[in-house]
């Protein structure tokens, strides 16, 4: 098992703490959070142990989980790093990307590993239909939520469009050629529903609709390529393929067939695949401790990171 401490027992700190404790791959030496109230009271509650004094914290463990606001990633990954220690840093990596940039700059030529905590790719759903996904052309995103205070300090592209950003740069392997987006402040200082279009080199677009003011929240993906539909529900974790082949000669009274102007005949087939059913944020932290253990690539580079912040804040900046 590997020692780890987490820093910021926040909201999300907090769940991380007891997954952290359930986890077979991990050993929870404590915690650490600026707020000393704070880290008493989860202490109370959580029966773990809260370090007042980070660097005593730092020299006991072998892996940091940080949890704390964006502002501080880039601080506390300067740590782990001057403390030679592995890090899971949650989403978003930094908040610009000089510093997400020093941080893989840090990193090179050390053994340390790094992983990101872009969490949707770790949605049960995603990972029902992630084989089948191979070169969508067209891509439709929509991302809403009901309105929440917590994390209205930043744009709603880099509060919430980032997750699918992320996927959406896991699967198109293309460079990104034109950016075309708006957004609109309804209740924040900053955009609180944004639309973009993105294209890439390899032809293929993407649309994303992201808001945080939605009276119903939704967190729909749909990938459009050859001769199939992929439909990927984030929030109900449900996933659905319908392919097209060529139509047989006999079709029975069951078979769907549908006929163009050309004259051609194509069977619809309809895939429901099974979902297997897990906890997304423990399996990311399982992954990352996998991948120390067994010296392997991390699901979630600091690269990958990286290029979604650039694309988040590109975004951001065209949405005002």
């Amino acid at each position: 098992m590997l020692s780890v401490g987490l820093i910021g027992a926040g909201h999300l700190g907090k769940i991380h703490l007891k997954l952290l404790q359930e986890s077979d791959r991990y050993y929870l030496t404590g915690f650490y959070d600026t707020d000393e109230e704070n880290g008493k009271k989860t202490q109370k509650e959580l029966g773990c142990t809260y370090y007042p004094n980070l660097d005593e914290l730092l020299k006991k463990i072998e892996v940091v989980d940080i949890v704390t606001p964006t502002l501080y990633h880039y601080e506390y990954a300067k740590k782990a790093i001057e403390n030679n220690l592995h890090f899971f840093i949650e989403k978003p990596i930094t908040q610009t990307l000089v510093q997400a940039q020093e941080i893989i700059s840090l990193c090179n030529n050390t053994r340390i590993k790094a992983q990101v905590g872009h969490v949707e790719r770790f949605n049960p759903a995603f990972l029902a239909v992630k084989e089948v996904i191979q070169n969508p052309m067209f891509i439709e995103i929509h991302r809403l939520a009901e309105f929440n205070p917590r994390g209205t300090d930043v744009s709603v592209v880099l509060d919430l469009m980032i997750h699918d950003l992320d996927i959406l740069l896991s699967i198109v392997k293309s460079p990104i050629k034109n950016i075309h987006a708006n957004g609109v402040r309804v209740v924040s200082k900053s955009p609180d529903i944004a639309n973009a279009r993105i294209e890439f080199e390899n032809r293929c677009v993407a649309n994303l609709t992201t808001s945080r003011i939605s009276m119903k929240a939704m967190r729909k993906s749909r990938f459009f390529q050859k001769d199939a539909y992929i439909s990927v529900d984030f929030l109900e974790k449900k996933a659905e393929v319908i392919r097209m082949k060529e139509a047989p000669k006999i079709p029975s009274s069951f078979d769907i067939i549908i006929e163009n102007a050309e004259g051609e005949k194509n069977q619809i087939l309809f895939e429901y695949p099974y979902i297997q059913p897990n906890n997304a944020i423990l399996d990311e932290l399982n992954a990352f401790a996998d991948s120390i253990i067994k010296d392997t690539a991390t699901e979630v580079s600091l690269e990958d990171g990286t290029e979604a912040l650039k694309t988040a804040i590109e975004i951001a900046k065209l949405t005002g």
